[in-house]
């Protein structure tokens, strides 16, 4: 507690300063579009920056995750602002990237250097990483219980280390309250009421079965779409590495693919974060809550964007191209299905990003927290079912397996889980 606390601030303290900037770029963008033609430049740029300074950061949350599973050279503490200011380079020349990826790295690396500043041992080294972690997610998002469970989920497949729970909820409500205490504020997100009863042959029903039918349906295609991201990020990144031998050459290439894409498309949509409007009728998260506010393939635009940007070296985050795409997604599975669109998207807000990070708890409690508990049921089936449908991989390559899906499902492991008790 005493050591949580401290390193929960300078994070969440970071992390605001990094939302105002990022907002600003975004802002700035808008208002100077001509800034996309320089994104190219910009990946170079970036390259540069990891190849002269970065050293191991490079890996990002794969480094973190890495040296919570075994403690060993560190997170070096350039690690923050590196990922800081390149970040918001991606984002204010128009790189399709996120803002989570940033928040953990800023958070793993100032708590890695709090352990080494009082010289924790390495069981300890790990509980703060892993608090550090939490604070970060927390703080970025607003959802302190959200950090708390992806921290201790992320980490292995199948497993959830409890000894760093305390610590972790700790530093996520801390990190939380930092930022709201600099002024910054999250965006707000709507479901309209939906009657999701059914009278059954007389008999109240309080989950309506053809809409539960509906939910199963498409979050099995919300944890497919999971598996497709997670490859195609991995895909152009092998790609690149193998057929362009000048490595600062692949975010070149990877800048002028956006700028062409944005041209053939005719509009910015699928450009940065994807929360702000750039102008009035623009697909957006928010949107994508409301009656045919994404196209029919905006999620599929959104992932090859998010796909090349982060798959050629630009830096940012996955998950909110995730909550992107699976929100567009689930409005564009509510219209073909006749299903409530802003529960659907909401829906695929978090299956998607459940399938793609293997974290099926911690987004349960992301729908409970952004969208309320009235559709808790609903959210749980649909990061579970997407869980299991995303396949055992997914977008961090450090992420080990503690208990494969598969295995979890055989008939011999639940008989070693529940055969000594009578039922």
């Amino acid at each position: 507690m005493l050591v949580t606390t401290p390193v929960a601030v300078a994070i969440g303290s970071m992390v605001a300063f990094f939302l105002w900037l990022l907002s600003w770029a975004i802002h700035f963008r808008f208002a100077h579009t001509w800034l996309l033609y320089l994104l190219p430049a910009a990946g170079a740029v970036i390259h540069l920056l990891y190849k002269w300074y970065g050293a191991s950061a490079e890996r990002g949350n794969n480094l973190i995750i890495d040296e919570i599973h075994q403690p060993g050279a560190g997170v070096p503490k350039r690690m923050a602002p590196l990922i800081l200011i390149t970040t918001v380079i991606t984002h204010l020349f128009g790189g399709s990237a996120g803002r989570e990826g940033t928040a953990v790295q800023i958070g793993g690396s100032l708590a890695n250097w709090f352990g080494s500043l009082f010289k924790l041992d390495g069981g300890d080294k790990k509980v703060i990483l892993t608090a550090g972690v939490a604070a970060g997610f927390g703080a970025v998002f607003g959802t302190p219980l959200t950090g708390t469970i992806f921290a201790l989920e992320v980490i292995a497949i199948g497993r959830i280390p409890y000894r760093s729970f305390f610590a972790c909820l700790v530093a996520g409500y801390v990190g939380d309250i930092t930022v709201s205490l600099w002024g910054i504020h999250h965006t707000l997100y709507h479901i309209d009421i939906v009657n999701t009863g059914q009278t059954f042959y007389g008999i109240h029903l309080p989950l309506g079965l053809w809409l539960l039918g509906k939910v199963v349906v498409a979050s099995a295609v919300f944890g497919g779409v999971s598996y497709a991201f997670a490859r195609a990020v991995h895909m152009v990144k092998n790609f690149s590495l193998k057929w362009i031998k000048i490595t600062w050459v692949i975010p070149i290439i990877g800048g002028l693919v956006i700028i062409t894409l944005t041209y053939i498309l005719g509009k910015p949509d699928y450009l940065s974060l994807g929360v702000d409007a750039e102008y009035p009728g623009a697909v957006t998260i928010v949107s994508a809550f409301q009656h045919a506010g994404a196209d029919a393939f905006s999620w599929l635009w959104k992932l090859i964007y998010t796909a090349i940007t982060l798959g050629t070296g630009f830096k940012g985050g996955e998950v909110t191209p995730l909550f992107y795409i699976g929100s567009t997604l689930g409005n564009s599975l509510a219209e073909l299905m006749n299903a409530p669109v802003g529960l659907f998207a909401a829906l695929g807000f978090i299956a998607v990003f459940a399938g793609a990070t293997n974290t099926p708890i911690a987004c349960t409690l992301m729908g409970i927290e952004l969208f309320g508990g009235e559709y808790a049921i609903f959210f749980a089936i649909a990061c579970f079912t997407a869980y299991f449908f995303s396949g055992d991989g997914g977008i961090y390559l450090a992420q080990k397996t503690a208990l494969s899906k598969t295995e979890l499902a055989k008939t011999k492991y639940l008989k070693r889980m529940f055969g000594k008790y009578r039922l």
